[in-house]
């Protein structure tokens, strides 16, 4: 079979979130040339193996690519997300992405992109239509893959399911809706859907069993709001956040603080959370969550038969009528953190706290603006997805750390106060500007203890590694 060859400056793998966001900074900051190698049909990535009524957890303003708004700024006036800024629909995502790759990539001229298509490693890839093999030849190769991004309709359920046994994954709980006993497996935030899903769709909480391994940390979405109207309460919250890193006076004190001030939330108040993932919901959303009163903690699930469930600590039983929702998938793993920018190899990964497109957004930027590997790693330090309440530390203290070494820059300042997924910077005040009194103790209190505030939480995390 003949094979196809051609030339551009960065080779893309993976035309998902962080891959489009990426591509889109470097095509508006650059005269590069790219190719986009992707294995799905369209752009987009595991948004299109989401379940049919998953929303962004955060605002549709923080998400998609720098250059082209998603939504319409909107804030819902019903549902559980009233008062906030809209989340859009999964589907609505995935025809935002493309028309991304339509309406701005392609007409370029700049881009070829490459649906369907197996990367092979060393700048080769095949289609999955016609097997035909194609090589680049490229100045620099861009794994938007490293994510790893897994939902449940992916794979199949990591215990082991009995014969007869009915388990679907989340994406077939629509069309399975009916009168009926159900159990959901999973404590993050596809759990968290699933059960919002039935509560919402009139199933009783008592037919509901939430098996939960781990109870969570979450956010709460009133919080992470863009528009000046949220402007007091998002850069507010930044500062409570520092001032309880500096008052606690031990880990434990800290969450406390963190809770207290409304930072963090958790489901049962009588249970300590010991994973942290980011998670974002509102008060309403919580409220409803706690209409489940059959809720199993007993660890992860190891097997489940036509009568037991068996799981790390002991069993319950289910029944052949019993619908099982499996939501298990790691979603983000927590991958090692790799350097960004190796020679001409780069590896997208984040560098804010849970935030997947602005961080590849910003690396594009540190790619078309700086020489170097050393300074560009220097600027993009990785903030790995975290896991448990120990990791929202550590998350916290390189996420800060990456801050104050941004702040240091005025280019990259001014860059990201006109970022349109950077909610944060986008509030800060420009040289000169007039800004409410409230709004500028915050900023003073944000610019004053970020600095102790790393270094509280260094030694938070030495004192937890010390007694492992």
């Amino acid at each position: 079979m003949s094979r196809t060859e051609i030339e551009v400056d960065y080779l893309v793998i993976g035309g998902g979130a962080m891959g489009m966001a990426f591509a889109d900074v470097l095509l508006a900051e650059t005269d590069a040339t790219l190719a986009i190698v992707d294995r799905r049909h369209r752009p987009g990535g595991h948004w299109n193996d989401s379940y049919p009524f998953v929303r962004l957890h955060q605002p549709s303003a923080f998400y998609g690519v720098n250059s082209r708004e998603l939504g319409s700024g909107a804030i819902d006036a019903v549902g559980l997300n009233a008062g906030l800024y809209e989340l859009a629909s999964g589907s609505e995502v995935c025809a935002y992405f493309d028309h991304v790759m339509h309406q701005t990539f392609l007409p370029s001229g700049r881009v070829h992109y490459f649906p369907l298509s197996n990367y092979e490693g060393h700048g080769t890839f095949s289609s999955l239509g016609n097997g035909a093999s194609t090589s680049v030849r490229a100045g620099k190769v861009v794994d938007a893959t490293y994510m790893n991004v897994s939902v449940p309709s992916t794979r199949p359920p990591v215990y082991e399911v009995g014969e007869g046994v009915r388990c679907v994954p989340l994406n077939e709980l629509p069309k399975l809706m009916q009168p009926q006993p159900y159990v959901v497996v999973g404590g993050g935030k596809t759990a968290m859907d699933a059960c919002l899903f039935l509560l919402k769709n009139g199933t009783d909480p008592d037919q509901i069993t939430w098996i939960m391994p781990r109870d969570s940390w979450l956010l709460d979405r009133a919080q992470i709001q863009p528009g000046a109207e949220f402007a007091g309460t998002a850069v507010g919250g930044i500062a409570k956040t520092l001032d309880a890193i500096i008052e606690a006076s031990d880990v434990e004190e800290l969450f406390d603080l963190l809770e207290q001030n409304g930072r963090l939330m958790r489901l049962d108040e009588s249970i300590r959370p010991t994973m942290y993932r980011c998670a974002t919901v509102t008060k309403a959303e919580v409220d409803e969550l706690r209409k489940i009163d059959n809720v199993v903690r007993l660890g992860r699930v190891e097997s489940i038969s036509s009568d037991e469930i068996r799981l790390d600590r002991g069993s319950i039983p289910t029944a052949p009528n019993t619908l099982h929702v499996d939501c298990s998938a790691d979603g983000l793993a927590t991958r090692p953190a790799s350097p960004i920018f190796t020679g001409d190899t780069m590896t997208l990964q984040t560098v804010r706290t849970c935030q997947q497109v602005f961080s590849a957004a910003f690396i594009a930027h540190v790619e078309a603006a700086y020489d170097g590997d050393e300074i560009k790693n220097e600027l993009c330090g990785v903030v790995p997805h975290p896991n448990t309440d120990i990791d929202y530390m550590r998350t916290q203290r390189q996420a800060s750390m990456n801050s104050a070494r941004w702040a240091q820059d005025a280019d990259l300042t001014e860059w990201l106060r006109d970022a349109r997924l950077d909610g944060f910077s986008r509030r800060q005040p420009v040289d000169g500007a007039e800004i409410p009194a409230e709004m500028a103790a915050h900023f003073q209190n944000v610019m004053e203890n970020t600095l102790p505030a790393i270094e509280k939480l260094g030694q938070f995390l030495a004192s937890v590694e010390s007694s492992v």
